[in-house]
């Protein structure tokens, strides 16, 4: 089994700056890729980012310039910088963890983001 958990959410005004956080434990003997995604009230859940082994990152096109995702591979944890946050960004996010390129992932529980003045 696979555990994440994440960390770094909150309330932040528009225009501010939170950090997530997400560690991996438990059986762990490859990871593939960790990413991020989120799901807001009465909408589906969308990736945000994810970030390969290898450091290759892809990203959404509604974050682009705004937010970076980084990993520590030693540390099996995956951290989203997020910047200039609107109230569009609301929404609960989720961590994501694939240990081959396909096969099934693993959610963390999620960590609410509410954007507000």
């Amino acid at each position: 089994q696979v555990q994440l958990v994440e960390s770094g959410g909150g309330l932040v005004q528009p225009g501010g700056s939170l950090r997530l956080s997400c560690a991996a434990s438990g059986s762990i003997s490859s990871i593939y890729s960790m990413g991020w995604y989120r799901q807001a009230p009465g909408k589906q859940r969308e990736l945000v980012a994810v970030i390969t082994s290898g450091g290759i990152t892809n990203y959404a096109d509604f974050v682009k310039g705004r937010f970076t995702i980084s990993r520590d591979n030693a540390k099996n944890t995956v951290y989203l910088q997020m910047n200039s946050l609107n109230s569009e960004d609301t929404a609960v996010y989720y961590c994501n963890l694939k240990k081959l390129r396909l096969s099934p992932a693993y959610w963390g529980q999620g960590t609410q983001v509410t954007v507000s003045s």
